[in-house]
């Protein structure tokens, strides 16, 4: 359902040229979103805006790939978890500061999505997405069976540390500020891709294919760049969640992590710059709060996704696009 859902689902971004009143108004609400980021601490608990935080990261870096490159992965979840083990255990057991321990981290998932991208790109289509859903799996395998990731324990009790040796993040509001910034370069980076002349081309081939490929495009040495690029990304949120949460187990790896990232991005608007954020708030909000009905919010989770299928396949942020006429 979710690959007939991204097929038919038009891109906003497609569908709504950016002039540049446009871009001045994205302008506006990354101010906003910044203003945001600021107050938000001040009324909401902040464990709960670190973890909205990092899977908006994740769903953006998803998007990334979906939205604008038009690939369609079913195993992102092997790239955020695989992040967050390297980031929890070098913080654990080697005692890295948590700066160097979410590179580590991310640079692990960056170094798997060139592996796993290298492979999965040489098929299209439902092809891709299962290749890249086998992979995951591997993944997920590897972590339940190798010592270093303590099995269906995780790595637990992990120290958040000092920032640069300097800055204690046990404080939950200072870790805050950390997860805060690099949200917010990662979302500034993503758009900077999306606008760039890598970004054009990208649209190019999610649109037509066969004739980028007239044009002279290396059509499969971008595909592998954004791939790479969405699972860096992918992997800087899965190695901050390790170091707010202090832990990394099995559930960020496992292939249902995958398909809600792939909820999140649909959610809240495939092909928009906004629309993971707002998914990624409104499918952790859901989790957060509807916890005591248990298993029940699964349930709760896909009513809301076939009803943003069948009334507004564009997504919140995209439908609000649409009304207004302005790329979001």
């Amino acid at each position: 359902m979710a690959d007939t859902a991204a097929l038919d689902a038009a891109p906003i971004a497609a569908a709504l040229p950016e002039s540049r009143d446009d871009k001045a108004l994205q302008r506006k609400i990354f101010l906003g979103l910044a203003v945001l980021l600021v107050l938000a601490p001040l009324v909401l608990y902040p464990v709960y805006l670190m973890k909205v935080l990092c899977f908006a990261l994740f769903a953006l870096a998803f998007n990334l790939l979906l939205g604008y490159g038009g690939l369609l992965s079913f195993g992102h979840a092997a790239y955020f978890g695989m992040a967050s083990y390297l980031s929890a255990y070098s913080a654990k057991m080697w005692g890295l500061t948590p700066e160097v321990a979410i590179l580590l981290g991310t640079a692990t998932a960056a170094l798997l999505g060139l592996v796993f991208g290298a492979l999965a790109i040489r098929r299209q289509g439902i092809y891709f997405s299962m290749i890249t859903l086998a992979l995951a799996q591997m993944a997920f395998f590897f972590a339940l069976q190798a010592k270093f990731t303590g099995g269906e324990d995780g790595i637990q009790a992990v120290p958040r540390g000092a920032l640069f040796g300097a800055i204690p993040l046990d404080d939950d509001r200072v870790m805050y500020a950390l997860v805060a910034m690099v949200f917010f370069f990662g979302m500034l980076a993503i758009y900077r891709i999306i606008h760039s002349p890598f970004g054009q081309v990208l649209k190019a081939i999610r649109d037509n294919e066969n004739r980028a490929v007239s044009l002279g495009y290396r059509v499969n040495q971008y595909k592998l760049a954004v791939f790479v690029l969405s699972a860096t990304l992918a992997g800087l949120a899965g190695a901050t969640k390790a170091i707010v949460f202090q832990l990394a187990s099995l559930t960020d790896v496992h292939w249902s992590m995958s398909g809600e990232v792939v909820l999140m991005t649909l959610v809240g608007g495939m092909g928009t710059v906004f629309g993971p954020i707002v998914g990624a708030l409104v499918i952790v909000t859901m989790e957060t709060y509807l916890a005591q009905f248990g298993a029940w919010v699964t349930v709760i989770q896909g009513c809301v996704f076939v009803l943003c299928v069948l009334l507004f396949r564009e997504g919140v942020v995209g439908l609000i696009a649409r009304m207004l006429r302005k790329p979001l």
